[in-house]
């Protein structure tokens, strides 16, 4: 563009120019030109058909007036190598921008990979002899035994033979509360013994285990996630045909009506589709979303792909795991109920019991309700049943008996912890999900939006239709398995966009599936490389600020789009009739990518208010 400022005689060679524009064209040609022949395959023109059109015009458009007024003082007025070389230039330097701010994240697969632990302590007899020794765990058959320990990850999915232990299944199940394990219980590999030792024997392969078969529904679930078409692309569908009709209309209109000749129709032609090149349009998305990433990162908030701020705005229907998404994983004690003339002798029994218990939820029931009680009861006998509750006897000869009311036989109870005596139900409490602090007031927000919440989750019934409840959410399905929850979100997204929040094991599949995945940064490995945004706070109120981002995001694009195009509009009718030389059409295109440029600055100012 120097020949337009300077008068050094080289720069205004004809032929200098040309050669300076080919190595630049030719990078065009194979970056855009690629997208835009696949894009006419398919017949959705896309935006790179009119950066390839725009381009290529003004190239012809430039050599033709070479050769045909060669040696004459007007063949200056039809060279605009420097348009085509622009349009391309600035147009990568928007994919760049977008491209450079968006962190790059290393493979799902592979994190996934690496949840499966690599060596088990086989248990072989021989002789009588019991010894223990370290082997590969996909050297593991079906029936080896092997020890897994307090705090071992389990290697494989196996039986258990002997031991008892408290088993933690909710990163691959979703189930909150942990799950006490013995003889002939199912183990899954991948969940965390909490206490305990077991002996357990080997079920299936390693490739038929339940995270195996997890990591090929996440590839499954990748390999077919629907394409993404951004909004200037929805546009351009329209637009490059129409330019095309207008340029052919042109020719014809000026040759067969005008007669002014086959070359002046053809330059008019040419010139529409100069003055149609699309450097603002390309520009107008790619430097929103560069600002609106940044105005995320600030705010703990990790966007993985330029897309999904696009997307996020314009979902509909939002998808909740519940543990560890909605609630914190940890549970509280709600709904106490006694018998008439029962409530003060419960509480001392219920405290008195669970005080002699290691069970997570004995510990933290003794640390909600310390002061209950008078400490003055007396058991001649208290034994722990191993997954149940506990069981004991006072001094008059009253057995107590306080755990799971599947355990006391009343498993439609409405409270999930009975106390019985002498075989008569007279106290119970509830346990609940703790919710995250601000879910209450997320859900309300985006039901002003008009966003649907769905909860989809693999823990029980009872506790998911009581979250469901507690935060007016209609719809919700629990004890989901991995590829229940995938079925579920393709059979929903053939009719929408959806976004999925979570943060187990179990979520990775569904999240590789949507269009924008959700996680958080102290949620599995999996989960946070299987999304595409991510939320680096524990405050799930990040979320709402990062769709208020998204809506603002996409709110400038649409703007910068609307300039873009008002340019466009305004500008090729003068082009057709001859009034807009392709001189001053470029000019007014840098000056169209200023205010593109300007506004997308604007974004960054914009307060991002939480009511």
């Amino acid at each position: 563009m120097l020949h337009m400022f300077f008068s050094w005689a080289p720069l205004h060679n004809p032929m200098v120019q040309l050669v300076l524009s080919i190595p630049v064209y030719t990078l065009g040609l194979w970056f855009f030109g690629k997208s835009a022949y696949h894009s006419l395959l398919s017949r959705v023109p896309n935006m790179d058909v009119l950066i390839f059109m725009g381009a290529s015009s003004a190239l012809f458009y430039s050599i033709f007036g070479i050769f045909y007024f060669w040696g004459s003082h007007e063949m200056h007025t039809y060279l605009f190598f420097e348009t085509g070389a622009s349009i391309i230039t600035l147009v990568l330097f928007g994919n760049l921008l977008e491209k450079r701010s968006v962190k790059k994240t290393t493979n799902a697969i592979q994190s996934l990979t690496s949840l499966q632990v690599k060596t088990a302590q086989l248990i072989t007899k021989n002789n009588g002899e019991i010894s223990h020794s370290i082997i590969a765990v996909k050297l593991l058959r079906k029936g080896d035994l092997i020890q897994v320990n307090s705090g071992d990850i389990v290697p494989i999915d196996a039986v258990v033979v002997s031991g008892e232990a408290e088993c933690d299944e909710s990163l691959m199940t979703g189930e909150s509360l942990p799950i006490h394990k013995q003889k002939g219980k199912q183990v899954i590999g991948g969940a965390l013994l909490l206490n305990g030792n077991l002996q357990v024997s080997v079920s299936v392969p390693l490739k038929d285990t339940i995270l195996s078969q997890i990591i090929e529904l996440v590839k499954k679930a990748q390999a077919n996630k629907p394409a993404i078409q951004k909004l200037g692309d929805q546009v351009s569908a329209i637009f490059v045909p129409v330019v095309i009709l207008i340029s052919l209309f042109t020719f014809l209109f000026s040759y067969l009506y005008l007669e002014i000749g086959s070359a002046q129709s053809m330059l008019r032609a040419v010139a529409v589709l100069v003055i149609s090149c699309p450097c603002a349009m390309g520009l107008a998305t790619p430097t929103a979303i560069m600002v609106g990433i940044g105005k995320a990162a600030k705010r703990g908030i990790l966007i993985k792909g330029g897309h999904v701020l696009e997307d996020f705005a314009k979902t509909k229907k939002i998808i909740f795991d519940k543990t560890g998404t909605l609630s914190t994983g940890n549970f509280s004690f709600t709904q106490f109920w006694a018998e008439p003339n029962h409530e003060v002798e419960a509480q001392n029994v219920m405290l008195a019991l669970e005080q002699k218990s290691s069970h997570p939820i004995a510990k933290a029931f003794v640390h909600e309700f310390k002061d209950w009680g008078n400490n003055t009861l007396v058991f001649t006998k208290v034994e722990e049943v191993k997954g149940c509750g506990m069981r004991a006897w006072d001094a008059i000869g009253n057995e107590w008996q306080f755990g799971s009311n599947r355990w006391l036989g009343k498993p439609a109870e409405a409270s999930d912890l009975l106390l019985q005596k002498n075989g008569n139900i007279i106290a119970g409490i509830s346990l609940a999900d703790e919710l995250k602090p601000g879910v209450g007031e997320l859900i309300n927000y985006l039901k002003e939006q008009h966003v649907d919440c769905v909860i989809v989750s693999g823990d029980s019934e009872k506790k998911v239709q009581r979250m469901a409840l507690d935060l007016n959410v209609k719809e919700f399905y629990a004890q989901q398995l991995p590829e229940e929850k995938l079925a579920l979100i393709t059979q929903w997204q053939q009719k929408e966009s959806l976004v999925m929040v979570g943060d187990g094991v179990n979520d990775a599949p569904a999240l590789s599936k949507v269009s924008v995945g959700i996680s958080f940064v102290k949620g599995s490995d999996i989960a946070i490389q299987a999304a595409n945004l991510v939320l680096m706070r524990t405050d799930i109120g990040g979320l709402q600020e990062a769709h208020i981002i998204s809506k603002q995001t996409y709110r400038t694009i649409k703007q910068n789009l609307f300039w873009a195009f008002f340019y466009n509009i305004l500008c090729i009718p003068l082009a057709a009739a001859g009034y807009m030389h392709p001189m001053l059409g470029a000019l007014s295109m840098a000056l169209s990518d200023l205010i593109v440029i300007g506004n997308s600055l604007l974004l960054g100012l914009k307060k991002v208010d939480r009511r």
